[in-house]
């Protein structure tokens, strides 16, 4: 949950911004008259039809109809979520993004979440490199090295506290490993890692944060052969699709998704050629999906 970014500031921020050099830095622009034109980044088209205007802040295309502020140019071009946009438009400027006080501590829980699933990412990318079998696996399926790079695949070990131990050396409390979902505690109150002994797949949101992973077992121990994690501050399963984000980033236009059933689906399909592939995290396609 975070805190609202005041309507002053939003506005503030578009009138700062040059929509000449955010558009110009991303697009190939030529001086026409007062205005500024281009090939539109968002439909194929041999002839500029894309016009910027630095009178009035605004880009517009006459062949698709997009146009708008820096700022939407921005969300529509690096496909970026409001907040992102603000924010980068802001960096880009020098400025700090204000945030409503009242929800300053869940701001703060939800940072700490994210760097401690990002940290988590990095050590199981770390570990597969040195776990023959989990690459094997890899490779058995098809996979190339660039592939399982560009899904962030790795592995976890087989130790009950094998990357609890690791991130509490780097600072991440218990707490904030339990509410990531990286760990679990039981009915006698002892914690140990969530995952283990399982390939890793982690699950990004659209601004390409890891949120959550999806771990596929290896070997014949007990255990669901694909383990999800839980519902937490920054991860509501019937709201996130997997492989959505790496879709996004491959593909400028998508217009159209292809929804399977799993994690290692999507990514078989991308080392086939197939980018716009995604898939729902063990619950049913519902409208939040959709949207």
């Amino acid at each position: 949950m975070a805190g609202l970014i005041p309507q002053s500031f939003i506005n503030d921020l578009i009138d700062r911004a040059d929509i000449v050099d955010v558009v110009g830095s991303r697009v190939a622009l030529k001086k026409s008259g007062k205005n500024y034109s281009g090939l539109c980044p968002f439909h194929d088209e041999k002839s500029p039809s894309f016009s910027v205007s630095p009178d009035k802040q605004f880009f517009h295309c006459f062949g698709c109809q997009e146009s708008g502020s820096a700022l939407t140019f921005l969300m529509k071009y690096e496909r970026m979520e409001f907040v992102e946009a603000v924010e980068t438009l802001a960096k880009d400027l020098g400025l700090t993004v204000p945030r409503e006080k009242s929800n300053r501590n869940y701001v703060e829980v939800d940072q700490r979440i994210f760097q401690a699933l990002e940290k988590a990412e990095r050590v199981y990318k770390q570990q597969l490199r040195g776990m023959p079998a989990a690459v094997d696996y890899l490779k058995g399926r098809g996979l190339t090295g660039v592939t399982a790079r560009d899904f962030g695949i790795g592995y976890a070990p087989e130790g009950w506290h094998s990357l609890s131990e690791v991130l509490l050396d780097e600072d991440v409390s218990a707490e904030v490993m339990l509410k990531a979902g990286l760990t679990i505690k039981n009915d006698s109150g002892r914690v140990y890692d969530r995952f283990r002994h399982r390939i890793m797949f982690p699950i990004r949101d659209v601004r390409g944060r890891v949120i959550g992973f999806g771990g596929r077992k290896l070997g014949d121990e007990e255990g669901p052969k694909y383990l999800n994690s839980p519902e937490t501050p920054v991860f509501a399963k019937n709201q996130e699709l997997y492989g959505l984000y790496e879709a996004r980033k491959a593909l400028r236009n998508i217009d159209r998704l292809l929804v399977v059933e799993g994690y290692m689906d999507v990514v078989a399909l991308a080392q086939g050629g197939f980018r716009n592939a995604v898939a729902t995290l063990g619950t049913a396609t519902g409208e939040a999906h959709y949207q």
